[in-house]
């Protein structure tokens, strides 16, 4: 039997850098057990596993299926653009694959009606606020959605093909919703109800959607935020541009100066994967699901974020990476860390005790102990019958889980 649950626990040590920044362009931070912690944010981790290419990428193992698009002007883009490059009529293009996007996203009763109006020949911003008629009007573009819309390339190629073939047969624009809606029959709408065209880190990192016509995805692999063990250690770092020009003239002085926030930390992460619910996102396919585990351990050991890449080379692989499976709750191991790693003496060995008691002491009180192997470097990690392995190891026995 499977494993209803995977867990994966990581210890990441990053030199001068900064890996993920806040709206001011400093180091994001987060206050945890009395003391200030630099923090990578989920989102950001999540879209550099996402969109990395490079061994074990989710790309490859997607196949068929491909990713998805996330985008404002998918529509715009990856449809309409395609069928006026066919030579397609750019009017009826327009038409049709608006209505289609209505059709697929939804449309609100108060922008329908105003619609209608505009149909009708009436005030079509009659019933929209002053500030939507402004964007409205600042935007002109009928295929340009307000928020970013996660479609699966399947689900735009379906799009597509249903534009095509209702632009084919239409003679009237002031009709096309009727036709869109007369060629989005029961079987062709279940094209869009399938989680399996919503891409494939739609089904793994899940997709919002408000419209009764789109798959929603809910995530199967859960992405904590990662924090360091330890009180935030950052400097600003002061810094100068030279101008050539003006050196070669005997000028003196730069042609910029400027600093930024530089931090370092070891930082603790952690990633649950909802095996059962990765399966149902991806049609029931196992194997598939298992393809995805074995990826997920290479990607978060492996895969670094970080903002200023060219001056910082952010490029980290992790010390550790233990993975559980089990059928009980997951649960963190951060609190292992509530009272900050003091910065003195061996930082690895200190921090792999504290994690080994944190999971020994779970262990002990509730009960059950799930399955674990792990990637150790640097250090003895202290939980009984726990030996280190490659990373290659801990990922193909993760898949086996699954399988």
């Amino acid at each position: 039997m499977s494993a209803r649950f995977l867990q994966f626990h990581t210890l990441t040590s990053f030199p001068a850098s900064l890996l993920n920044r806040d709206d001011a362009g400093l180091a994001k931070q987060i206050p945890f057990g009395g003391s200030v912690r630099t923090r990578i944010s989920s989102q950001c981790l999540k879209r550099h596993w996402r969109t990395f290419e490079g061994d074990h990428d989710l790309k490859t193992i997607a196949g068929d299926m491909g990713l998805s698009v996330r985008s404002r002007e998918a529509f715009r883009r990856k449809v309409a653009q395609p069928l006026i490059a066919d030579g397609l009529d750019p009017a009826k293009v327009e038409a049709v694959v608006g209505a289609l996007m209505r059709q697929a996203l939804g449309e609100s009763a108060k922008k329908a009606k105003g619609r209608a109006a505009a149909d009708a020949g009436g005030e079509a911003d009659a019933e929209v606020p002053a500030k939507d008629a402004k964007a409205k009007k600042d935007d002109g573009d009928a295929l340009h959605t307000g928020q970013i819309v996660v479609l699966g390339e399947r689900e735009l190629a379906f799009v597509r093909a249903t534009a095509a073939a209702v632009i084919a047969e239409i003679k009237d624009l002031k009709k096309v919703d009727d036709a869109v809606k007369a060629a989005l029959g029961k079987e062709a709408l279940a094209n869009l109800k399938a989680t399996t065209n919503a891409g494939l880190d739609a089904a793994v990192f899940g997709r919002m959607v408000t419209s009764d016509n789109l798959a929603r995805c809910d995530a199967a692999i859960h992405v904590a935020h990662s924090f360091t063990v330890h009180a935030s250690q950052s400097e600003a770092d002061y810094f100068t541009a030279m101008d050539d020009l003006t050196l070669e003239a005997g000028e003196g002085g730069s042609g910029h100066i400027n600093s930024t926030d530089l931090t370092t930390g070891l930082f603790y992460g952690y990633v649950v994967v909802d095996v059962d619910l990765l399966v149902k996102n991806l049609g029931g396919d196992r194997a598939l699901a298992a393809s995805v585990v074995e990826s997920i351990p290479h990607l978060i050991a492996t895969v670094s974020p970080g903002a200023k890449l060219g001056s910082t080379a952010p490029h980290s692989f992790a010390h550790l990476l233990l993975a559980e499976a089990g059928n009980r709750q997951p649960c963190t191991l951060a609190n292992a860390f509530l009272g900050s790693v003091p910065l003195k003496g061996n930082l690895l060995e200190t921090t792999y005790a504290r994690l080994a008691q944190e999971a020994g002491d779970l262990d002990a009180n509730f009960g059950s102990t799930p399955a674990r192997t792990a990637m150790i470097r640097g250090a003895p990690f202290p939980l009984p019958g726990l030996a280190p392995t490659s990373l290659p190891t801990v990922a193909a026995w993760c898949a086996d889980q699954v399988r």
